[in-house]
């Protein structure tokens, strides 16, 4: 039988395979998992920095508005010197009372503009601080910081109001802290860039040691649809607990599809050889019985010797047909599982009227019975005669009368063996092995060869077993096992 052909696509490559897809689910939980980090990060690093500018912007905006400063009274301290770089763009030192490193002050009057302390006039960036500012009193009276951006550079920006109305105007410059969150941003660019190349060679790599058990049960399949019925999915050390499992499932199966494969071919070619031998030996009868009609048709048999021969030879052929034709009925039966008829049976009994009924038809031939008492078993009695029958028949056909045979039945083992030897010619091995098929006869000699095979039937649908031994010269030992309680569930079994 050849099976479907089945493709071999177990060394397919691209998006589509399970490598590809477990690739790029892999690379995309990173992906999403480094994004989320990355920002994360970058938000906390964010808030912390301008929270710790804020601070210091407010810190500032108290210190101003607290003190009750005017403006008039800044110009007198700038006059001193105290406050001499505060307004100045490089901002203010350690000792000045006002504080905040890179901090930038405005003062702008109430026409909006900023105004000059004392001999300090204010610098572009200051005029252009207080322009970006637009509203200096709502800056002021605004609790939180507010970014503002002047000529490309972003900063950070309060208002203090002053007793007489001014507004100072406190800025810090964020650029620098906007650029060093732009390069943590690159670098994490760069490192995720990396561990998704990274994670994407490694998870194929991977992938491809755990799929290739799958990848060898696709050309085991392939294989075994290409008529290889004995291939099996190797074992394999990279192998998970569930693709293992998944290999000894599809071996049994295999090998369950292999048996019954091998199992019908048997029975095919045993069908095949049933009905041809079955019609050989009907034909060989029909031709004599044809034969002898022809002859008395053609007036040939005018002796009445002759044709009271030719009746019985027909006589003859007609009983052999009949007795092979009750035998296939009875293999027929047996291979549809009869209902027997269980019941406590004297298998002793059975045993000692067989020798009987042998000691009746040859009773030159010795005979030795071992099978005194009683020695129940549950069976069907019908078929244990017929089993005796066949075997005793097989001696009388097949071994002069004057061969000694032997009857005896045991129990033992919680069985029950029954067995008939004789010290005939015995069988050869070849023989011996073919001793129960049908049509089977050793040496070409009588009978239709279905006598044995009927036995076998016949014990096994009792659940028991025959077993043959036998050598050329040492004779041929039957040895029937029975179990003691019968088949029960065959009693009822329909058909």
């Amino acid at each position: 039988m050849r099976l479907p052909c089945v493709p071999r696509a177990g060394r397919r490559r691209g998006i589509h395979s399970l490598r590809g897809k477990l690739t790029l689910a892999n690379v995309a939980l990173l992906a999403v998992g480094i994004a989320v980090a990355t920002a994360v990060s970058l938000m906390t690093a964010r808030f912390y920095l301008l929270d710790k500018v804020d601070t210091e912007l407010k810190s500032a905006r108290t210190t101003l508005g607290n003190a009750g400063f005017t403006l008039r009274q800044i110009e007198s301290l700038s006059e001193l010197g105290v406050a001499l770089d505060t307004f100045n763009d490089s901002g203010a030192r350690d000792t000045d009372p006002l504080p905040g490193p890179s901090m930038v002050y405005v003062a702008v009057g109430s026409t909006g503009r900023p105004v000059a302390l004392g001999p300090l006039e204010p610098t572009a960036r200051q005029r252009a601080l207080a322009a970006a500012a637009k509203d200096p009193a709502a800056l002021a009276a605004a609790e939180e910081p507010r970014d503002v951006q002047v000529e490309g550079e972003r900063y950070r920006m309060v208002g203090a109001q002053l007793s007489d109305g001014t507004v100072v105007l406190i800025a810090v410059p964020t650029e620098g802290l906007h650029e060093g969150m732009g390069k943590a941003l690159k670098m994490d660019l760069a490192v995720g860039t990396l561990l998704l190349a990274l994670l994407a060679c490694l998870t194929m790599i991977s992938v491809l040691r755990w799929m290739r058990p799958l990848e060898d049960m696709v050309e085991t399949s392939s294989a075994i649809a290409e008529g290889d019925l004995t291939r099996r999915v190797p074992s394999s050390r990279e192998a998970t607990l569930e693709v293992e499992q998944l290999r000894v499932a599809l071996n049994s199966m295999l090998h369950q599809v292999e048996s019954a494969h091998r199992t019908r071919e048997r029975s095919t070619a045993q069908l095949r050889r049933f009905v041809g031998d079955a019609s050989h030996e009907l034909r060989t009868p029909l031709s004599a019985i044809r034969g002898y009609l022809q002859l008395y048709d053609k007036g040939m048999l005018t002796e009445p010797a002759e044709r009271k021969r030719a009746w019985d030879r027909m006589n003859g052929e007609v009983d052999r047909m009949g007795r092979l034709v009750d035998e296939l009925l009875t293999l027929a039966r047996l291979d549809q599982r009869p209902e027997l008829r269980f019941r406590n049976v004297d298998l002793s009994r059975l045993v000692r009227d067989a020798a009987e009924d042998l000691r009746v038809q040859q009773p030159e031939r010795p005979i030795t019975v071992g099978a005194d008492g009683t020695l129940l078993v549950r069976a069907d009695e019908a078929g244990l005669r017929q089993v005796l029958g066949n075997l005793l028949s097989n001696v009388r056909t097949h071994t002069p009368a004057d061969v000694p045979v032997r009857l005896g039945v045991e129990r033992a083992d919680g069985v029950v063996r029954l067995c008939v030897a004789d010290k005939g010619p015995g069988l050869s091995e070849e023989d011996a092995a073919r001793v129960f098929d049908r049509f089977f006869r050793a040496g070409g000699g009588a009978g239709s060869g279905l006598g044995m095979a009927i036995v076998q039937g016949v014990v096994e649908a009792h659940g028991g077993e025959v077993a043959v031994r036998t050598a050329p010269g040492e004779g041929l030992r039957v040895t029937v096992s029975l179990p003691t309680q019968g088949r029960e569930e065959l009693r009822e079994r329909p058909h």
